[in-house]
């Protein structure tokens, strides 16, 4: 068995050296999806955190990203959640909305970072020095505690859509290509919250089209 990398503050105490203290890790969810919003989240995490099981969101189970949410937003010096919604997707593609998801997180803190660290995406205009990292959840503390309030978060309004949407799957699939979003989309044709600029949904557009030909 592969061992899960123990992500560490050895970016932010090199920061802190250089004499910046208010650093916010940032990082997305929901990237892959074909529906839904893509959820970011920034967190400011002080270096005394010893929260166990701080780690990249994918590599942990439901359970213990739901036992560790409270923890990571109680010890937080800030926290913020921000998002780019379906439609933004489809006219500024895939990354730029990740970014915006991102830069409207790190808005969102109750505290201004001096810099920010982030997971690979380079955030556009955000006005703050920044470091893009990648496969920052595995290696970086702050972005690792992002990444999994940004992951439950987005996985509740994914329920709250399947309340909204039935017949999709959301709540299990959480918007991913899986064959029983697959074929809902076939049978159903896309909802509003499906990202029409998304291959397999064009597809599913196409193939109701030529049905009804």
């Amino acid at each position: 068995m592969v061992a899960v990398p123990k992500p560490t503050f050895a970016e932010e105490r090199a920061l802190i050296a250089r004499g910046i203290t208010l650093i916010a890790g940032v990082d997305e969810a929901g990237c892959g999806c074909w529906a839904g919003p893509v959820f970011a989240a920034a967190v400011m995490l002080p270096l005394n955190s010893r929260i166990g099981l701080v780690r990249d969101s994918k590599t942990l189970s439901v359970s213990q990203r739901e036992g560790l949410i409270g923890r990571i937003k109680e010890e937080a010096t800030a926290w913020a959640v921000g998002t780019a919604t379906a439609a933004e997707i489809d006219t500024l593609n895939i990354r730029r909305a990740g970014a915006l998801a991102m830069k409207r997180a790190i808005e969102g803190l109750a505290i201004r970072p001096e810099f920010v660290l982030s997971d690979a995406f380079k955030i556009p205009e955000l006005g703050i020095d920044q470091k893009n990292i990648i496969r920052g959840d595995l290696k970086v503390k702050s972005i690792a505690a992002a990444s999994i309030i940004a992951k439950v978060a987005r996985d509740a309004h994914l329920r709250v859509l399947d309340e909204k949407y039935p017949g999709y799957g959301f709540a299990a699939h959480k918007g991913y290509g899986t064959k029983v979003h697959q074929a809902a989309l076939t049978a159903l044709g896309p909802c509003a919250e499906h990202r029409m600029s998304y291959a397999p949904v064009k597809a599913a557009v196409l193939h109701i089209e030529k049905a009804r030909d």
